[in-house]
């Protein structure tokens, strides 16, 4: 449960990074982009209680739900 507690806290500081970012993007790709680099930044940061493969795995995935929520096809290069 705390390992489930401490991600959950990865998602909220996510969401709250891009929502503090000025102004709004101007589109889906650039709103992708913004999740996608303070998701970036989080994996450079302050979570090193975590293994870095099982944050990044985490991150991933939100930025893959992201990716859907906001209606972008999946880039073919990455998987």
């Amino acid at each position: 449960m705390m390992i489930r507690s401490k991600l959950a806290e990865v998602g909220v500081r996510l969401e709250e990074a891009v929502a503090g970012l000025p102004e709004e993007p101007s589109d889906a790709q650039e709103a992708f982009d913004r999740w996608e680099e303070m998701a970036i930044q989080i994996l450079d940061g302050s979570f090193q209680d975590f293994d870095p493969i099982e944050l990044s795995e985490y991150l991933y995935s939100i930025l893959h739900v992201k990716r859907m929520e906001l209606g972008l096809h999946r880039d073919p290069d990455i998987e």
